[in-house]
């Protein structure tokens, strides 16, 4: 199978070079580093977690295997499994935006000639799989997940859903048509600008997630038991090298209202409503809080299941990093040269959302 792979590698004209590859990322200005992404002896003598033999693709290219997306929500359910595709499930949040999604639905009140407002504005750092976080419009497709948290609210038939690159978690969404139409508004839609200060009319509130970053492993049995296999051990490993570090792990959401007001709640003129919302997520990045904490969560299908275990960082600056092939083994350098250096081990790369960081070292500066 390995060879079959690499014959159909060489036939696309795949560039398996990882020296190569790091060059293009640079190229892009993309911080990169060169430590190794296994830092354990092969047979591991450090006593770390092993996957049962399954076959993982190590042959293709992986960089640009991650589609165009603009933003990724992450939708409350309480499981670590679901249904094989999870906005097929009728009557759930996940299938109400996805029609919504579908239909390129502009948010209401939104004036159509904001359609191509931003066209050409920004460009996409040329490397497959990397987009611009501040382009959302050209991106346009939004990624909806199930996750593993538990919604925060007292109602039960009320979501509460991540929003990545804007670092915010929207509660009270209602399991409805309604209640997708009104987060959709809110802070779903491309057309919806990115950090932009919500208003305080709506019934829904939200919160700048309350975490130095949040990991999402896909352990969606459904669509592929490796990844099934693979998420609990990457927890499991994440969360003993984040400890070592002095990081506070959880794997339930803390409720952000313990944390303060809702963004609708905020006050000032909309300039000073959204320089509040920077400095929150600047508050809890990791370069400045105080305190670190990190937040891991199951979710569903990600795509390149043949790359187990898949694993996405969000930051609060808004960087997604797309790591596959990921292992227990892998795990210290990604906490070290990632999370906390800020720097892409090029190894382990899919791709991802504001990666190109010009004029900076890191993905963590600001």
């Amino acid at each position: 199978m390995s060879a079959f792979r690499k014959l159909k590698a060489l036939a696309l004209g795949q560039n398996t070079d990882l020296d190569l590859t790091a060059a293009q990322l640079q190229a892009a200005s993309v911080p990169v580093t060169d430590a190794p992404c296994r830092g354990c002896a092969d047979p591991c003598d450090e006593g770390h977690d092993e996957y049962p033999k399954f076959d993982v693709d190590r042959e293709t290219e992986m960089l640009g295997s991650v589609k165009p997306y603009a933003r990724q929500i992450v939708i409350s359910s309480g499981k670590s499994d679901w249904v094989r595709e999870v906005t097929d499930a009728k009557g759930s949040l996940a299938a109400y935006v996805h029609d919504l999604s579908s239909s390129g639905r502009l948010p209401k009140d939104q004036d159509p000639s904001k359609k191509d407002k931003h066209k050409g504005e920004h460009e996409d750092a040329h490397v497959a799989g990397i987009f611009d976080g501040a382009n959302l419009i050209k991106n346009k497709r939004v990624t909806i997940l199930n996750g593993s948290h538990r919604t925060i609210a007292d109602d039960t038939h009320k979501e509460t859903v991540l929003v990545f690159p804007d670092y915010t978690v929207v509660g009270e969404v209602d399991c409805s048509q309604a209640g997708a139409e009104q987060l959709w508004d809110h802070s779903v839609s491309p057309y919806v600008d990115l950090h932009a200060v919500p208003q305080a009319s709506t019934s829904v509130r939200s919160w700048i997630i309350p975490y130095s970053c949040v990991i999402l492993l896909c352990s969606h049995k459904r669509r592929d038991n490796r990844c099934a296999i693979a998420a609990p051990k990457l927890e499991h490993a994440l969360t003993l090298a984040l400890e070592r570090e002095g990081w506070e792990v959880h794997t339930q959401l803390d409720d952000p209202s313990s944390h303060g007001p809702a963004l609708e709640d905020l006050k000032g003129s909309p300039d000073e409503k959204r320089a509040a919302i920077l400095a929150q997520l600047k508050g809890v990045d990791a370069e400045h809080a105080d305190h670190k904490r990190a937040l891991i969560l199951y979710c569903s299908h990600i795509g390149g299941h043949k790359y187990a275990g898949n694993v996405i960082i969000n930051t609060p600056r808004g960087a997604s990093v797309w790591y596959g092939r990921v292992t227990p083994h892998e795990v210290d350098a990604i906490v070290k040269e990632t999370i906390i250096g800020g720097r892409i081990l090029p190894p382990l790369l899919r791709g991802g959302m504001s990666l190109s960081h010009p004029g900076h070292k890191t993905l963590n500066d600001w």
